[in-house]
């Protein structure tokens, strides 16, 4: 191993053989780049996906953009997208987290990560003419990174908007159980409940809401109720949530009283809340030990005790004199 790692750095050292190495990988680089731009000529000169863009009813520029977009690059999805179905189910839980429950989600997610893959060094290398002061290693550096960063980039952006909608719809959940006891407990079912919340908190809490009527819009197609509701859970992931799902649909199976349950539940999420919010209140005083360290005592220290300080100093000059 070691002999071979001596052989590869001699041979990263020789000038000729780094140029070899960069020409090699411009030109598969240019490869890779005829290959997409071919699977694009494919897609936008087939009547079938021409038909389909052109037919397709979605309301903006943008979404006809999308559509678009997802279409000229269909058939290269298939090199694409993750061959476990483990990866797949992971990366789709994800995006409807995030919000994007689109047919086509997963696979404009591993396009856009390829794109910038692709992209991002071909920036580089297309940049390279304008600093010639630049090594050959250190622009093939540059070329790596910028590959790197199209894999990670994306996969960071989707991670943040997750944890960002999960928190929107945490933070919405407590009033809209509310609203949903109270439209219990005057009378309204559960379906006529869930819609009134929906109507209720479609300027406040839009995430929310949406994904209420959406539980409607799935129980008037014709989806059982408790598999609608089981749903809502899936798409938004918060323990909360699926905790009140798991009481409606066990209140529906034994036909206990919905606003029995609605109320007991509200009542314990409340005392959850302020058991919660003591919790943080109680670890206010350790968290503020190092910035009263670091920032308050060091100032208070030198208004208390630095003239005292300059005075000594003062004093054992004068007796040095």
């Amino acid at each position: 191993m070691q002999n071979l790692t001596s052989i590869a750095s001699d041979w990263l050292q020789n000038p000729g053989s780094l140029r070899l190495l960069f020409i090699v990988l411009a030109g598969g680089a240019i490869l890779f780049l005829g290959l997409g731009l071919s699977y694009v000529a494919l897609g936008f000169t087939d009547p079938v996906r021409r038909r389909l863009a052109s037919s397709a009813a979605i309301p903006g520029g943008n979404g006809r953009l999308l559509l678009t977009i997802q279409t000229l690059v269909g058939p290269a999805t298939a090199w694409v997208l993750p061959k476990s179905e483990v990866d797949r189910s992971r990366v789709t839980k994800q995006l409807a987290y995030a919000g994007f429950r689109g047919p086509n989600a997963l696979r404009t997610f591993y396009c856009i990560k390829v794109g910038l893959t692709l992209i991002l060094p071909a920036i580089v290398l297309g940049a390279a003419p304008w600093f010639p002061e630049v090594p050959t290693p250190k622009l093939m550096f540059f070329m790596a990174m910028g590959a790197g960063l199209g894999l990670i980039v994306p996969s960071y952006v989707l991670d943040h908007l997750m944890k960002s909608r999960l928190r929107t719809l945490s933070r919405a959940f407590p009033d809209a159980l509310d609203l949903l006891v109270v439209c219990v407990e005057a009378g309204l079912g559960l379906s006529a409940a869930i819609q009134r919340v929906a109507d209720e908190l479609v300027v406040s809490h839009a995430e929310l809401a949406r994904e209420l009527s959406l539980v409607n819009a799935e129980i008037r197609a014709g989806v059982d109720r408790s598999l609608a509701l089981r749903n809502l859970a899936d798409r938004t992931g918060l323990d909360d949530i699926r905790g009140l799902v798991s009481l409606l649909i066990q209140t529906m199976r034994f036909g206990t009283s919905v606003a029995d349950a609605l109320r007991v539940y509200s009542e314990e999420f409340r005392d959850k809340r302020m058991q919660k919010a003591e919790e943080e209140a109680a670890k206010v005083g350790t968290k503020l030990i190092f910035p009263l360290v670091f920032c308050l005592f060091p100032a208070f220290f030198v208004v208390a005790i630095g003239p005292a300080v300059i005075r000594l100093i003062d004093v054992f000059s004068q007796l040095v004199k």
